[in-house]
């Protein structure tokens, strides 16, 4: 009947921002999980973090099906999301950065199959970001949830461009079309 429930047992619409949130969510697992497969068929070490982060982001969707405004106590301890995988995510982007050359142009989404699957990932995560950031305004989502994305969209954006490198592809570079 076009309706699905939280993990609170309310029952809402499935145009639901909740659930546009949670299907972005899920389809951001499944793009680092394309890119993931990419990444491990060439070696990438990196692959494990992946795999580490799709594991937070059952833990993002947990926590956007537990609507803060119907969540009693026990559901908010059960899928709160600290500030941790925030901070381990900043140290990876720190230490894959310090590797990477600085970057003097805008690079396009390109570096062979590992990183354009990442820069894939990326979008999709920036466009997740921006379906959790009303919920997290209204009070219906932990704060930390948008930080994640925030953060995990500089990351994949960092690793796409490490891959390139390791693997020796080249970033394509924009180049401004002449009038």
């Amino acid at each position: 009947k076009g309706f699905s429930s939280t993990f609170t047992g309310e029952r809402r619409p499935k145009g639901d921002r909740i659930f546009e949130a949670l299907g972005a969510t899920d389809e951001l697992s499944s793009a680092i999980g394309l890119a993931g497969e990419f990444s491990s068929e060439k070696g990438h070490t990196f692959v494990e973090q992946l795999h580490k982060v799709q594991c937070m982001l059952q833990d993002v969707g947990s926590n956007l099906a537990t609507p803060l405004s119907s969540a009693r106590e026990a559901h908010r301890k059960r899928t709160s999301f600290s500030e941790k995988p925030v901070l381990e995510l900043e140290q990876w982007i720190d230490s894959y950065s310090e590797q990477l050359p600085p970057l003097t142009a805008f690079i396009l989404p390109s570096g062979g199959r590992s990183s354009a699957a990442l820069h894939f990932s990326r979008a999709v995560c920036r466009r997740a970001e921006r379906c959790v950031v009303p919920l997290v305004q209204a009070g219906e989502a932990d704060p930390n949830v948008a930080k994640y994305l925030n953060r995990l969209s500089d990351y994949l954006f960092v690793l796409a461009r490490y891959a390139a490198m390791k693997e020796g592809k080249e970033e394509k570079i924009y180049i401004k079309p002449e009038p």
